[in-house]
C-alpha cells in the first residue's frame, strides 16, 4: 500500500502467526531482493480496549512510534480485509490511541492526538521549552522547531524546497546528538498562511515521497510561529495532505488518500 508514495508492506498478524527478525524486516523492505517499502506495518490484536494494535518498523528494521501515512493505510486495510465493518476505529500505538476515519469520498482522516512540545517528549536535549531552537551543524547554527506527533520531528524553514539541502542536511539533523533517539527532519517552504510545501528525511529510512506525521509537525510548528492558519494544505513530493489544528491542547487532524497496490506471498 502507499499514502502519497510513502509505501508500506502491511501484514495481518491477527489471522496468521507472524514473528519477524530485524534481518527479515530488512530483507522485505529491500527494493532489490525483497518486496521494497519505507515501512513495514503490523496489524495486531489490541492489548487495551482499542479495536486494533498498530506497530511500525522502518526499512532498517527498527520499530518506531508512529506513522501518519501508514495510519491511513492501516484503516483502509482492516476495513477492506473484513477485519472490521466500522468506518471509525480506535487504534493502539506505542504512544497512545489514534482514531482513523474512512470518509465518504474514499479519503481517510486521522485524529493524531495533541502535539507535544516538551523537549523530553521527543526526546530532545534542550534546557527549556521554546518555539525555536538553535542546533549546531558543522560549526554553523540553524534554527528549528521541535515537536512530537507520536514520533519526533525537527522542522527547518527554507525558501524553496526544490533547492533545500535534504540530502546533505537531512542525515545530519536526523542523527544529531541533541536527539538521542534520532529525529525526522522536515524542510518547510511557506507559500501562504494556508499552503506549504514540504520534504522530509525520515530517520532509519531517508527521504520519502510523503510523511504524514511530518506534515502535521510542519503545520503545527508553522502555526506556533504565527505564520500559518488552522487549516493548511501540505504539498509533498507524492501529493497533498490537509492538516487541521485549532491550537493549544487540541488534536491534529490529517486527511489524505490510502492506496492498495498489490498483495501476495513471500518466502523468507
Amino acid at each position: 500500500m502507499h499514502g502519497l508514495g510513502n509505501d508500506f508492506v502491511v501484514i495481518d498478524a491477527i489471522s496468521q502467526n507472524v514473528n519477524l527478525s530485524t534481518e527479515q524486516i530488512q530483507l522485505i523492505a529491500d527494493r532489490h531482493v525483497g518486496i521494497g517499502c519505507d515501512q513495514l506495518l503490523r496489524v495486531e490484536r489490541p492489548t487495551t480496549q482499542a479495536d486494533f494494535r498498530y506497530r511500525i518498523f522502518n526499512a532498517d528494521g527498527g520499530e518506531v512510534e508512529q506513522c501518519g501515512n501508514g495510519a491511513r493505510c492501516f484503516a483502509r486495510f482492516v476495513h477492506d480485509r473484513g477485519l472490521t465493518n466500522k468506518n471509525e476505529i480506535a487504534v493502539e500505538t506505542n504512544t497512545g490511541i489514534i482514531y482513523p476515519r474512512l470518509e465518504a469520498d474514499g479519503q481517510v482522516s486521522v485524529n493524531m492526538g495533541a502535539p507535544r512540545f516538551n523537549p523530553a517528549a521527543l526526546p530532545f536535549l534542550a534546557d527549556e521549552l521554546k518555539t525555536r531552537y538553535r542546533i549546531t551543524h558543522h560549526s554553523e547554527s540553524i534554527n528549528i522547531g521541535a515537536v512530537s506527533i507520536g514520533n519526533p520531528h525537527a522542522v527547518y524553514k527554507v525558501s524553496n524546497t526544490d533547492a533545500a539541502p535534504v540530502k546533505s542536511l537531512g542525515p545530519t539533523i536526523s542523527t544529531h546528538p541533541d536527539f538521542p533517539q534520532g529525529v525526522n527532519a522536515g524542510f518547510m517552504q511557506i507559500i501562504n498562511r494556508n499552503h506549504i510545501r514540504l520534504r522530509v528525511f525520515e530517520r532509519g529510512v531517508g527521504e520519502t515521497l510523503a510523511c504524514g506525521t511530518g506534515a502535521c509537525a510542519a503545520m503545527v510548528i508553522g502555526r506556533q510561529w504565527g505564520e500559518l492558519d488552522d487549516c493548511v494544505k501540505v504539498d509533498l513530493p507524492g501529493g497533498q495532505l490537509l492538516i487541521r489544528w485549532q491550537g493549544d491542547a487540541e488534536a491534529v487532524w490529517m486527511t489524505g488518500p490510502a492506496t492498495h497496490v498489490f498483495e501476495g506471498k513471500i518466502k523468507i
